[in-house]
């Protein structure tokens, strides 16, 4: 990488972090610097972390407010400026960066000073004390190779934010999801009570004419309890889904934190060879390695050129004084002399196992790149199946067993009370509504986390299409 590649690739990444934002689809844009997160089109200080406008680069830190109206987007937002790990991987990025002109700069120069203990008398006049200046030059292309390899560095540290990024708000999105699924869970089983309620009425009528035993309220009301029972476990279980979210959001595990109101509902038909196309360029902890490995290269270059010699070139002063005994031509007159010198690179094994083990290094980068694809391949085939899966799922329960379910259950509850069917037909089929209706939400969510996890390892938005969501009177 060129000098200059390496100023387009710092100043583009600020650039870029500046400029772009969470404001769609947050986990899968480049963004993210001292100013990070702001929004589409211009900085905002509504998106800088606390710890970056102590530095003066924001008048205030505000962070999103997650209320009953808070969207995903905002928790997306709320973790990207409070989460410690990803404020590390930042933080690598930016020492990575700061390396650069380290390793670009030529060694200190020397000064030196020498005053003669004992004069040392010449034709002009005695030696006093001498000064000297030497500056050490590098091979050709040394520095450059230095700097190209910590811009493959700074890179690489870039990349790695930006794959922590995605993971830290894949893990918000589910944690998010979940959340609401719990919520949905409770909801379903609440209706349920409320029908076993109705079926206790029922039951009710019918032993006070002597057209039902009283087996029949009894069963009633041990299913009403078991049921009532779930449902309390189920409220209990919002304190550990809650501390999961509020770990990934940097907060204390029983802050409050609102039932989620609705989850993505994004889908998508992309073929498994153009998505695996897509994870191949933009995935970042691929575009990691590969910085690794180009890091490598040049390290062997590095590690070649050191077996070749520095130069130093100097100047030194002498000063003479005077001779009171004589008087000659360039009495007194002060000494200058330049200097040149080569190191001589001789123990060459030193310099051929650096050589040897730049190249180790460079093969076991690839092989971790390689690995790494093998990995990435699968979980995105494993994450496009579960995808597909859900949406399937979702069409199979919404618009086929929910709805013939519902109608069983009617016809079933009529019979019941007309006295034509036992309870047990109607406990059963109400208990398959019930499965059903669990079986939908989590289908809904299945396919909002497969989506989410599509988009992490592919590392970039998917184009996508809506499909309508789920309605009041489409809801069960």
């Amino acid at each position: 990488m060129e000098c200059n590649s390496l100023r387009r690739f710092v100043g583009g990444a600020l650039t870029t972090a500046i400029l772009a934002g969470c404001s769609s689809r947050g986990p899968f844009t480049d963004t993210h610097d001292d100013a990070r997160w702001a929004g589409n089109a211009a900085p905002s200080s509504k998106m800088v972390p606390r710890s970056i406008h102590t530095s003066g680069l924001s008048p205030q830190a505000e962070l999103p407010v997650l209320d009953k109206v808070a969207t995903l987007d905002d928790y997306l937002r709320y973790a990207a400026l409070e989460n410690p790990g990803l404020e590390a991987k930042f933080q690598n990025w930016k020492a990575a960066v700061e390396r650069l002109p380290q390793v670009r700069a030529l060694p200190d120069p020397r000064l030196t000073y020498g005053y003669y203990l004992s004069a040392i008398e010449t034709r002009v006049g005695p030696m006093q004390y001498s000064l000297g200046l030497s500056q050490t030059f590098p091979w050709f292309g040394k520095l450059q190779d230095r700097e190209d390899s910590a811009a493959r560095t700074a890179n690489a540290a870039y990349r790695r934010f930006e794959a922590a990024r995605l993971d830290l708000f894949f893990r918000v999105e589910s944690a998010y999801n979940e959340l609401f699924f719990l919520k949905q869970s409770i909801d379903i089983a609440g209706s349920n009570i409320e029908l076993l309620q109705q079926f206790e009425r029922v039951a009710r009528t019918r032993y006070r004419v002597a057209a039902a035993g009283h087996p029949d309220i009894i069963k009633i009301q041990v299913k009403l309890g078991v049921l009532e029972d779930r449902v309390f476990q189920l409220r209990e279980l919002r304190h550990p889904y809650t501390a999961r979210l509020n770990a990934e959001l940097s907060r204390p595990a029983n802050a409050d934190v609102p039932w989620p109101t609705s989850v993505s509902d994004r889908v998508t038909d992309e073929a498994a060879d153009r998505l695996h196309a897509a994870l191949m360029e933009h995935s970042p902890e691929l575009i990691a390695l590969q910085e690794e490995i180009e890091r490598e290269r040049i390290g062997t270059e590095i590690a070649r050129k050191d077996g070749l010699p520095n130069f130093t070139v100097g100047l030194g002063y002498t000063a003479v004084g005077d001779r009171s005994d004589v008087s000659i031509p360039d009495n007194g007159d002060d000494a200058v002399l330049g200097t040149l010198s080569v190191n001589l690179p001789i123990w060459r094994e030193k310099y051929n196992a650096g050589v040897r083990e730049s190249i180790a290094r460079r093969l076991a980068a690839a092989g971790r790149r390689g690995d790494a694809i093998n990995r990435l391949t699968s979980d995105l085939q494993q994450a496009i199946f579960e995808h597909h899966d859900a949406r399937r799922r979702v069409g199979l329960y919404r618009d086929t067993l929910i709805p013939k379910s519902t109608e069983s259950l009617q016809a079933s509850l009529a019979a019941f009370e007309q006295g034509e069917s036992d309870f047990l037909d109607l406990v059963d089929t109400q208990r398959t509504l019930l499965e059903f209706q669990l079986a939908l939400e989590r289908a809904l969510i299945d396919r909002a986390n497969s989506y989410a996890r599509i988009e992490r390892l592919v590392g970039a938005s998917l184009t996508d299409r809506r499909v309508p969501p789920v309605s009041k009177e489409q809801s069960p």
